[in-house]
């Protein structure tokens, strides 16, 4: 979540208009995330999050956003719901931008993931990929496979020149890292409707148990595991980027109590991680160098997935995971 776009108080009042959510109480920017500028929105009727959708977000993938999150909160999923407005639109246009209010969902997002986390991540996160199962639409993953050669080239724009500055052969480093994953990228294993950015800022919790999932604006039709291997990059990582295999073996088996994995699946494991690993490590590259001055915005150090990288590209196997 970020602040890229600024909203009027007349502006807003305007927007509400269209609403049966009473008069504007308070209303304030975000600052974490990097994609879109998003508000919380406090009403008459209650807490809400007010979401403004940036230029790198396709305008055209928007039903698919809010059709999801609307599918699975009807099959029990917690994540945010759509409002609709009183035409019966979620998505309408506010300061220049695509906009939409969804339900504000309790709970507290983990600043310290704990071996306790890790378990009810994985089995949250099994369940969201079951539930998306006989929803209709489809979106290819923008940021996957083949779109991380594009990305590397766009984070190397100026010749590598911010990437050299960041990290001495750090260009070259992804590079080869992108030629060797790609050349052994699964092709056939179960697909279906991901989060695709299940970090610990997107899940809350209450008294122990997931209380909500949060920003399905990476969803995407993908592999499971893929999806799962994010959450391994997200969660199973010390603050000094140690490997923590007791919280891999928990998400694995929170996962796996829900949804059973294939043996393939699991073979598979490594190289799916790397990818995830250099996805994200790709991704904060390119806002590292591009993020707009002034923006309320916390840019995120992609050497740190770059660590993670190196990390999977030396396991072998499942072993490596705790299993």
């Amino acid at each position: 979540m970020a602040v890229y776009t600024e909203v009027t108080d007349d502006a807003l009042r305007s927007f509400l208009a269209a609403y049966d959510l009473g008069e504007l109480v308070a209303f304030r920017g975000i600052a974490e995330g990097v994609e879109n500028s998003n508000f919380a929105l406090k009403t008459e009727q209650g807490d809400f999050i007010l979401t403004l959708y940036e230029r790198r977000v396709d305008p055209a993938d928007l039903p698919y956003f809010l059709g999801l999150m609307q599918h699975l909160a009807a099959r029990g999923v917690s994540c945010p719901r759509p409002v609709a407005a009183r035409d019966g639109a979620a998505l309408r246009h506010l300061a220049g931008r695509h906009a939409a209010i969804t339900t504000f969902l309790p709970g507290v997002w983990p600043r310290s993931v704990r071996r306790a986390h890790c378990g009810p991540v994985g089995a949250a996160l099994a369940g969201l990929h079951l539930a998306g199962a006989d929803y209709p639409a489809v979106r290819a993953n923008a940021l996957g496979p083949a779109g991380w050669p594009a990305l590397l080239a766009r984070a190397l724009a100026d010749d590598g020149a911010a990437a050299e500055a960041l990290s001495p052969g750090l260009g070259a480093e992804l590079t080869a890292a992108l030629s060797g994953i790609l050349g052994n990228w699964p092709q056939h294993l179960p697909r279906g409707h991901i989060h695709g950015d299940l970090f610990p800022d997107n899940v809350f919790f209450l008294g122990g148990a997931v209380s909500g999932l949060i920003d399905f604006y990476f969803a995407a039709t993908d592999l499971f595991a893929y999806d799962l291997a994010i959450c391994l990059n997200a969660w199973c990582f010390e603050a000094d980027l140690a490997f923590n295999v007791t919280k891999a073996r928990d998400l694995l088996g929170g996962y796996a109590g829900v949804r059973t994995l294939l043996p393939a699946e699991l073979a598979a494991l490594p190289v799916l991680a790397q990818g995830a690993a250099l996805r994200f490590a790709l991704t904060r590259l390119y806002d590292w160098v591009h993020t707009p001055p002034g923006a309320l915005v916390t840019r995120k150090d992609p050497r740190d997935y770059v660590r993670r990288l190196r990390f999977h590209l030396a396991a072998h196997d499942v072993a490596a995971y705790g299993l």
